[in-house]
């Protein structure tokens, strides 16, 4: 199996996402990880809307990458600017990429409504499912 560590500022949004995904579709070939640069604990919008997906993230929890220290990845997929700035170095044969996706908390700063706040949220949710389908061939 390959083992992919998805990394985010937070750990609470993208990289949840990105995690979730790959263990719903790829999880016979891939063994997914998520962390943050930070922990920011999981966003309730990124779990609802992967609930409405059909991927349920519930039992997801935010994880510093330091709690991760001891495993070797074959990938990090960096899934913002920050994490990519920010990456750590990885001992082993991991192979940083980035793909970087908008930050739906950002984007929802200023929704009026439930819907604009959560328009962000599925597009980008959509946009990472768009991505992990095209796992592992997309990362060569």
């Amino acid at each position: 199996m390959i083992r992919i560590l998805f990394l985010c500022t937070g750990n609470s949004c993208r990289s949840q996402m990105a995690e979730g995904w790959t263990r719903h579709l790829k999880g016979e070939v891939i063994e997914p990880y998520s962390a943050g640069i930070e922990t920011h604990g999981l966003n309730p919008d990124a779990f609802r809307v992967m609930a409405e997906a059909g991927v349920d993230i519930s039992s997801h929890r935010s994880k510093h990458v330091a709690e991760l220290k001891d495993l070797e990845f074959d990938y990090v997929v960096t899934v913002c600017g920050h994490a990519q700035e920010h990456c750590p170095i990885f001992s082993g044969k991991a192979k940083v990429i980035h793909v970087g996706f908008d930050d739906p908390p950002k984007l929802a700063a200023n929704a009026a409504t439930e819907d604009e706040r959560l328009a962000p949220y599925r597009r980008v949710r959509d946009e990472i499912r768009a991505f992990v389908e095209r796992l592992p061939e997309s990362l060569h």
